[in-house]
């Protein structure tokens, strides 16, 4: 029973990690005062840590 509630448990962190990068990855694609290699660093950002560069994207 707690292996389920374990893989319970990461199968929700990685769900909210996919969406949480879907979500910073289509706000930067519309950014239309972005260029195309900055707009590619931060999608390739969101990929790895999607929530702390969420921030950091936000506070620029």
């Amino acid at each position: 029973m707690t292996e389920l509630i374990i893989y319970a448990i990461i199968f929700l962190l990685l769900i909210a990690h996919a969406l949480m990068a879907g979500k910073m990855y289509r706000t930067v694609h519309e950014d239309t005062t972005l260029s195309i290699q900055e707009k590619n660093d931060w999608k390739l950002k969101a990929l790895v840590f999607p929530i702390y560069y969420w921030g950091k994207y936000k506070m620029r």
